[in-house]
């Protein structure tokens, strides 16, 4: 990130919030950090609502760049279930800049950097929507994400202790609430059983050749899954 000062006093106030997580930056020790005056924080900054500002952009800047870096397993709602440990993951890594981007509760926050991560969640769940595989709309399933998979994150960040069995739960839970199927073996059996119900009624949607290799397939899975 070194750079021009503005760029300095940024990765030094970046640096303060990773080892210092949850406490108040201290805009003086930013300063010495770099080696400038307050007038210069100022200048380039504001104040320091618009410096912390900065540090939380840099994190949601932080966050996509990972997200990005993932390659889709072409399954929406598979990439739903990467997508929540991946974001646990981040916050447990990075809970200085993780408290900053969502333990900081603004009315009405329209920060660009703060909409996107939910608009590429609302994109996920969109896909899953037009496949037919959600009970609620897309804008209840992403926002039903957003508001545990950040909850269950601060939760362990708070702990100071990070709890899988708890992450998976939760993320287990929202899922099998916003696509009405569950992740244990019964529930799997039970939803390709109904994927075979479907293909056989419809022997001419796919064709009657590829409708028995599918029942085929099901059916192996749905004796893999007993």
């Amino acid at each position: 990130m070194r750079g021009g000062t503005r760029e300095r006093l940024l990765e030094a106030a970046v640096e303060l919030t990773a080892e210092l997580p949850g406490s108040e930056i201290s805009l003086r020790a930013v300063c010495d950090r770099v080696g400038v005056r307050m007038p210069t924080l100022y200048h380039y900054f504001g104040n320091k609502d618009g410096l912390l500002d900065a540090v939380a952009e840099y994190g949601f800047n932080l966050y996509l760049s990972a997200k990005a870096n993932r390659e889709s397993s072409g399954d929406p709602i598979q990439d739903l279930r990467d997508g929540w440990d991946a974001h646990v993951a981040f916050g447990l890594a990075n809970p200085g800049l993780y408290t900053l981007m969502y333990g900081q509760v603004r009315p009405g926050d329209a920060r660009p950097a703060t909409s996107r991560p939910t608009q590429m969640l609302r994109a996920l769940t969109g896909v899953a929507e037009e496949q037919g595989r959600l009970t609620v709309s897309a804008d209840q399933a992403a926002a039903h994400i957003l508001a545990t998979n950040v909850g269950v994150t601060l939760r362990q960040i708070l702990l100071a202790a990070p709890d899988p069995a708890l992450t998976a739960a939760v993320r287990d839970a929202v899922i099998a609430g916003i696509t009405g199927i569950g992740n244990d073996e019964s529930s799997r059996r039970s939803a390709l059983f109904a994927a075979l119900d479907f293909a056989v009624a419809r022997p001419d949607l796919l064709g009657e050749k590829e409708t028995a290799l599918l029942a085929s397939w099901l059916q192996r899975l749905a004796e893999a899954a007993d």
